[in-house]
């Protein structure tokens, strides 16, 4: 191992983007190195992660899984540590160069938060944690001096598309977008949608939730909330249009005109690399385009009737405050609903749209009033399922 290998914390290591994490680090050549590595349910995954890469560190979020599981083989002098409360020594610890940011929802929002106010530079996987709490996080950047570098492939497109550009000089970014298994189904058939044929996604292999996202849009609207605070843009300047190649991953343009692109196969273990070794650019295992190969590229305007999430996501990157918390939530919860069968698929974003209207906004909430909004908008969207 290099004396200069960078000590990365993987949180949520076990899940789709933290199994490619993994693989990233292994394929560094000891540039990188798993550090620390944390999960929720998976815990067999976890240990066998902690003993392939050597770490020193091992966090279980699950408390009654932690002390039901049993820990043989891990490495020895392995620090194990549990909860929430556990996440925030991890990401805290003075050893720890870089954070992946991959737990799922606004569960990682705490940790993500942790290691900012650390000062850490934080690849940034979990878009909830701008979504709820943009503004706050856009002051403990101030404060505290962290980094925030984005791992969705839309955002790492954007950011990688604007290094060297001045903020008066963008005009606007495009945000690509699947259109996800439905985009071509009669809008009428919509309603007959089964949970198995939204988790057959086209291009990308991800978790159910994320993937439900992509087949809705909300994925989409969450991440132009995302690239408002991320990218310090208003509503307007960021769009969305449909690439159902998954090749081109956002566009940015420029006041002249220009536009910029960052193209790649979908495989996510290239932004994931990009954000770990960020300022750098090395080899890596990302899948590469094959030139040789005709490919055809096709980008049409999404449908707002077949997408309303969309016209969602703008609103609550316009009107800032307590919006992105309650819309995040609600749509949490109206998925898992759907995942367990307790909500039609075209009722997830009138749902959510429910949620959010009946909410009392807030422009400048704290904390710890987000994470209140967030269990209120849960309990509401059972509320609305029973009514």
């Amino acid at each position: 191992m290099p004396a200069t290998a960078k000590n990365v914390a993987v949180l949520g290591a076990t899940g789709s983007i933290g199994q490619s994490a993994l693989e990233v680090i292994a394929a560094s050549s000891g540039r990188l190195r798993a550090f620390s590595v944390s999960g929720h349910t998976r815990l067999d995954l976890l240990s066998q992660a902690a003993r392939d890469h050597g770490s020193r560190t091992v966090i279980a979020t699950n408390r009654e899984l932690a002390d039901a599981h049993r820990w043989s083989g891990l490495p020895g002098g392995i620090r194990r540590l549990t909860g929430p409360e556990g996440l925030e020594a991890a990401v805290a610890d003075p050893a720890v160069d870089v954070v992946l940011a991959a737990i799922v929802g606004a569960a990682g929002l705490q940790s993500t938060l942790a290691a900012l106010e650390a000062g850490k530079v934080v690849a940034l996987a979990n878009k909830e944690t701008l979504v709820m709490a943009g503004p706050i996080i856009q002051d403990v950047l101030q404060q505290k001096g962290g980094s925030l570098i984005p791992v969705d492939s839309e955002h790492s497109a954007v950011f990688q598309a604007m290094q060297g550009a001045k903020a008066k000089e963008v005009r606007r970014v495009v945000l690509t977008a699947s259109g996800g298994p439905f985009r071509t189904w009669p809008v009428s058939q919509l309603s007959q949608i089964t949970v198995s044929e939204a988790l057959i996604h086209p291009t990308w292999q991800m978790g159910p939730k994320i993937t439900v996202d992509s087949a809705t849009m909300m994925n989409k609207a969450l991440e132009i909330i995302e690239a408002r605070w991320l990218f310090n843009l208003s509503a307007e300047q960021i769009e969305v249009v449909i690439h159902p190649q998954s090749i081109v991953h956002s566009f940015v343009e420029f006041v002249d005109g220009s536009v910029l692109a960052q193209m790649s196969p979908p495989d996510m273990k290239l932004p994931i690399q990009y954000a770990l070794e960020y300022p750098d650019r090395l080899p890596g295992p990302a899948e590469r385009i094959d030139w040789s190969e005709r490919m055809t590229l096709e980008f049409e305007p999404p449908d707002p009737e077949r997408f309303p999430a969309i016209a969602l996501g703008h609103q609550c990157a316009r009107t800032g405050g307590t919006s992105g918390a309650v819309l995040n939530a609600a749509n949490e919860a109206a998925v898992q609903a759907f995942l367990d069968g307790d909500l039609h698929f075209t009722e997830i974003v009138p749902a959510c749209r429910s949620v959010l209207e009946s909410h009392n906004f807030e422009p400048r909430p704290s904390l710890s009033r987000l994470i209140e909004l967030d269990a209120w908008a849960r309990q509401e969207m059972n509320t609305w399922m029973l009514a």
